[in-house]
């Protein structure tokens, strides 16, 4: 067998590893446009403030495509894939054949339309490794720095840089931060926390043009500045996939094999779109965790296998400037405002008797406990919910349930 994965992400490593699982001797071609070594996209904040380095960001070790006898061509880019001929074409005019083919090409920077961007010179995206290290040679004790975007990718980016430059000013069209996973009353928490950092925030407002050194805002505003990151949002990038014929909407069409419209043809990550376990929509969710398990699940497909991935949903564990919080699932069920302290912010999200989501600030002790319940759709009358709602602990559960958790987690 032949097999070839476009990518050298979260995806690509879970379909390398669960391919050589049940397949020894199989040809892995790994292909992509990136130079590096797999490494772990969300420390890139952390390398610029000095809390890592490129050898601890590594994905896995350095002999991973050695071991795993992957002949990894990197630095180069699929241009072309022939579905028919079962062939991918790169820039460099070589042509690989495939018995199966993995499409994990993730997503690249939205940039909207704003007046006078081309006039910027030091302007940069924040979602690669080379994105980081363009971005750490602009920086300066005397650089301002303009951030458009609130979320994830903006606010990593302030945390990443605030200690290196002048100042940090965030600007953001949604009325609050992280408005796709906060609501209205948990993002003040985190904003006054970031903004008792130094970090300074425009919300409400989006950047009309800009003139010179200077940010024209949409609600008056003039913002200085000597750099801009632009963090608005990110798209799947899907054009090889459907030039190739896969079903598209939003993201590549993917079932719970990550298998396409196309034969042969599987993709995972955040260039697909999947099925939220928790509403039962579908939608893009590139996240980290899923991409690995959507990338695992491809990889026991392609060689047989049908134990899937139907479990994926939104999850984001992240942290600024020593604050940690942990959200997951949807907020369309009643919320059950649990804490709401000085130091600790918990909200829940019940429908139809099961946990569809949370929020936690602060405390994040155990919060994988919620996540398995929403997952796994438990029905909360099986288990002492009062105990749980206050504090995620396995005595909630019967003892048949905390045996089975335990031995799976051995």
């Amino acid at each position: 067998m032949n097999y070839v994965i476009i990518g050298n992400s979260a995806a690509a490593i879970g379909c390398v590893e669960a391919l050589r699982s049940s397949d020894p001797a199989g040809i892995i071609t790994l292909i992509s446009s990136e130079p590096h070594h797999t490494y772990s996209r969300p420390l890139i904040s952390y390398l610029l403030q000095g809390k890592t380095d490129e050898e601890r960001m590594k994905y896995r070790p350095d002999d991973f495509y050695q071991t795993n006898h992957v002949c990894a061509k990197l630095g180069c880019t699929v241009t072309k894939i022939d579905a028919k001929n079962q062939k991918v074409m790169t820039d460099s005019g070589e042509t690989i054949a495939y018995s199966k083919l993995l499409i994990a090409t993730g997503s690249r920077p939205f940039v909207p339309p704003m007046e006078g961007l081309e006039t910027v010179k030091k302007q940069f995206h924040f979602m690669t490794l080379d994105d980081a290290k363009a971005l750490e040679k602009a920086l300066g004790p005397d650089q301002k720095v303009l951030i458009v975007g609130a979320g994830l990718i903006g606010l990593k980016c302030a945390e990443g840089i605030l200690h290196r430059v002048q100042s940090v000013h965030v600007v953001d069209l949604a009325d609050r931060i992280l408005p796709s996973i906060l609501d209205a009353e948990a993002a003040p928490r985190v904003q006054k926390h970031l903004e008792e950092a130094g970090v300074s925030f425009t919300l409400g407002a989006s950047v009309k043009k800009f003139k010179a050194n200077e940010a024209h805002l949409t609600n008056g505003e003039k913002v200085p500045f000597d750099i801009v990151v632009l963090a608005v949002g990110v798209r799947p990038n899907v054009e090889l996939a459907k030039e190739a014929g896969c079903a598209v909407g939003r993201g590549i069409v993917v079932d719970e094999n990550s298998k396409t419209t196309v034969a042969n043809i599987y993709a995972a990550g955040d260039c697909t779109e999947t099925v939220n376990a928790a509403t039962g929509k579908t939608q893009v969710m590139a996240l980290l965790p899923n991409a690995y398990l959507q990338g695992e699940a491809a990889g026991r497909a392609m060689t047989g296998g049908r134990d899937g991935f139907s479990t994926a949903i939104p999850e984001n564990a992240i942290g600024f400037f020593g604050l940690h919080l942990i959200t997951a699932g949807n907020y369309e069920g009643e919320a059950d405002l649990v804490e709401d302290t000085e130091t600790c912010y918990k909200k829940l999200f019940v429908k139809d008797g099961r946990l569809v989501g949370y929020m936690l600030i602060g405390d994040v002790h155990r919060a994988g406990i919620y996540t398995d319940l929403i997952r796994k759709k438990t029905p909360l009358a099986s288990l002492d919910y009062d105990m749980l709602r206050k504090e995620p602990q396995l005595l909630a559960f019967s003892r048949t349930a905390r045996d089975a958790m335990l031995a799976k987690s051995h």
